[in-house]
């Protein structure tokens, strides 16, 4: 994890070097390279895009996911271990059981990088939990400790309203909808806490919360069929790229969500480029756990690879867009809603 937050390759930051370097370090590390790729599978122009197909899933609602992400955001920094982060992980389980048919905090005590004890918090609320098929939706709910990208209180805690609070947001409007439109299958909601509290030097001091999960699963032997992770879902002109550790280990799935979201006509946000691997909480459900997850993360066609406030003060409820809201969670409960 170097320069960004859960990158595991780094991009090089003089395009020069990289051009003339790119061809011989391609032939040994071809998985190392967060340069983006075109993937195959995009439309060369806006005309031979697929027409949105009829939408068989109820509609999300963008107001009310908004809502929920504001409602995080009141409570501040959403700390690992903080007051503010157990006010709100309250709120959130109180929600959850109005939705959903069981909620359960998996609670532990786990040892940071710098050698504090944490008290984390995992939430998991379970929808027709005696289905056998299984869908886990999963996002971190927590939010950074220290906003280290910004030349203003950087040793102060972030709001986190794209990074953490959107993809709780959405999740719990899924929830709030799916509590009145039910299907067979079964869905599992799990909220990660310590997502971001590490630092690029620490290996594998980030997603400690999905890392004591996939370990310490809430049931003996859970699995799902597939699963999918929300992280920096909510931003103005955000756009979700191919990320290598999703197309390693759940491909199917990967291309099931993206031309899900290109037939509804998402393809603004939902884009056909491929990127290196990222270390976040998918990472160690796919190791640890076996359950062939992908992540939908705000990954943009730049060399900074992420946006330009992330880990900084700016990640506040300005940057929220009930658009791009609306596209992930109209494409999420549509997948939901086209398993049998």
């Amino acid at each position: 994890m170097k320069n960004y937050k859960k990158t595991l390759c780094s991009l090089p930051k003089n395009f020069a070097l990289f051009a003339v370097t790119f061809l011989f370090i391609a032939l040994i590390f071809t998985s190392c390279n967060n340069q983006p790729k075109k993937v195959d599978k995009q439309p060369e122009t806006s005309s031979q895009q697929p027409a949105a197909n009829k939408q068989i899933s109820p509609n999300f609602n963008a107001d009310s996911a908004y809502y929920f992400v504001q409602k995080q955001c009141d409570f501040g920094p959403r700390v690992t271990n903080s007051d503010e982060a157990k006010k709100c992980g309250d709120w959130i389980v109180g929600e959850l059981k109005k939705y959903t048919d069981n909620v359960i905090e998996q609670k532990t005590t786990i040892t940071n990088f710098d050698d504090r004890k944490l008290n984390i918090r995992n939430i998991i609320a379970e929808i027709n939990p005696k289905a056998k098929k299984r869908i886990m939706l999963c996002s971190h709910w927590d939010s950074r400790p220290y906003a280290d990208k910004d030349n203003v209180d950087p040793t102060k805690p972030i709001l986190g309203a794209n990074d953490g609070a959107s993809g709780v947001g959405v999740l719990m409007e899924i929830a709030r909808i799916l509590k009145s439109n039910p299907v067979d299958i079964g869905i599992d909601l799990i909220l990660f806490d310590a997502e971001d509290l590490g630092k690029n030097e620490y290996r594998h001091s980030y997603c400690l919360g999905s890392q004591y999960w996939s370990t310490n699963l809430h049931h003996p032997g859970y699995t799902a069929e597939f699963g999918v992770l929300l992280d920096m879902v909510g931003g103005v002109n955000a756009t979700f790229a191919w990320e290598a550790n999703s197309e390693e280990y759940a491909k199917p799935y990967l291309e099931k969500v993206w031309s899900t979201a290109q037939n509804l006509g998402y393809s603004k946000q939902f884009i056909y480029f491929q990127y290196g691997g990222i270390e976040d909480d998918h990472f160690y459900v796919n190791k640890n756990a076996r359950i062939p997850t992908i992540d939908i993360i705000h990954l943009e066609n730049t060399p900074n690879t992420f946006p330009e406030y992330h880990h900084t003060h700016r990640d506040n409820m300005s940057v929220i867009d009930r658009g791009t809201l609306k596209a992930v969670g109209q494409t999420l409960l549509e997948v939901i809603y086209s398993e049998k």
